[in-house]
């Protein structure tokens, strides 16, 4: 007999800088569900590519040995998407690889901002996703 179905999340990467700034906020709540395999992350290497250049930068206190573990982990126990292009109009093209990954996966996208993307159900904020 086969076990439930995870649920499918893509992780903004507003969400993971703000869940390891802040430990005990809402954000890190969603990175923790993923970290205890409650539900999976979805990525493709653009999505793995932006999370290692943004928390790499100077104004981020992050070490590149955590930010090397945690992308491995992403990568280990996450689901890599192929993801199909979409004809989607974004504010900030860099949003698009989120989107598409989330929409081909069937995913929720997760995001700390929302009005980047579609108005659309499987747009949550971490509060919303931690709501429903």
């Amino acid at each position: 007999m086969q076990g439930p179905v995870m649920r499918r999340v893509v992780i903004d990467t507003n969400v993971l800088v703000s869940a390891l700034l802040n430990p005990d906020g809402t954000p890190a709540r969603v990175l923790s569900l993923f970290l205890n395999g409650k539900v999976e992350a979805c990525y493709d290497s653009r999505i793995l590519h932006e999370y290692k250049e943004v928390l790499a930068r100077p104004k981020f206190p992050f070490e590149q040995v955590d930010i090397d573990a945690l992308v491995n982990t992403f990568e280990r126990d996450g689901f890599v998407i192929a993801p199909e292009h979409t004809d989607h109009t974004f504010s900030d093209d860099a949003d698009r690889k989120f989107y598409e990954v989330a929409t081909t996966a069937e995913a929720v996208l997760i995001t700390g901002n929302k009005k980047h993307f579609p108005s659309e159900a499987r747009v949550l904020s971490p509060l919303e996703f931690l709501s429903g």
